[in-house]
């Protein structure tokens, strides 16, 4: 697994060569403590590569042309990750209040017309996705937010679009992303997704499984 940058410019420049100067960034959110798995899951191993790895390579190999990562907890840990991917860091220092918290602080620093949502943790996200949700984002000007649905399950990571930025920086404590989405139903569209969209890796248990059904293909589909 390695960058692929070129691939990466190809690929936006074929998505959105209609769509003049029209960008998509994402924040990925990797800020969290990892309470249930008694280490940061970020940096465990699937097929000799850690998980914060996996995404950034999925989001490389894709048509998104900023990266963003959120870090809070022990953050000099995964530095050098996001280094090795040419993605930008930001600090969330208010982490301890949730997920919400880190979503506003990345999207602050985002630059596109629209932004992707993603979780750290999320392998087996694949580009092949990702573009599919911003082909559909663009094809449908109505449209304000993207997400993958897999066997009637809503799952990660979710698109949103540039008229929403301000709503979602105006989250007070114990709102959540999810609340926004809900209110804003008939504007959001739906791709397929797979199994990985809507995988939870958050103890040991559900990590060795998703490791098994990494690596074994299963969950592919």
């Amino acid at each position: 697994m390695k960058l692929q940058l070129d691939k990466r410019i190809k690929r936006f420049y074929t998505l959105f060569k209609d769509m003049g100067s029209y960008t998509i960034a994402a924040v990925v959110l990797a800020a969290g403590k990892s309470e249930r798995m008694g280490r940061n899951k970020l940096l465990m191993e699937v097929g000799n590569y850690c998980l914060l790895d996996w995404v950034l390579d999925a989001l490389d190999s894709s048509s998104v042309n900023e990266v963003i990562v959120v870090l809070g907890h022990h953050p000099d840990e995964l530095e050098p990750i996001i280094e090795r991917h040419n993605a930008k860091s930001v600090l969330n220092l208010d982490y301890e209040k949730g997920m919400a918290s880190s979503v506003k602080a990345g999207l602050r620093h985002a630059s596109g017309d629209a932004v992707f949502i993603v979780l750290g943790d999320q392998l087996g996200l694949k580009p092949q996705l990702l573009n599919s949700m911003a082909s559909l984002l663009l094809s449908d000007p109505k449209a304000l937010i993207v997400s993958p649905i897999y066997q009637g399950k809503r799952g990660h990571p979710i698109l949103i679009r540039k008229p929403l930025f301000p709503e979602v920086q105006a989250m007070k404590e114990g709102e959540t992303l999810r609340d926004i989405i809900l209110r804003h139903e008939d504007v959001h569209r739906f791709v397929e997704g797979d199994a990985w969209s809507i995988m939870d890796i958050d103890t040991p248990e559900e990590f060795e499984r998703a490791k098994r059904l990494f690596e074994s293909g299963c969950a592919s589909s």
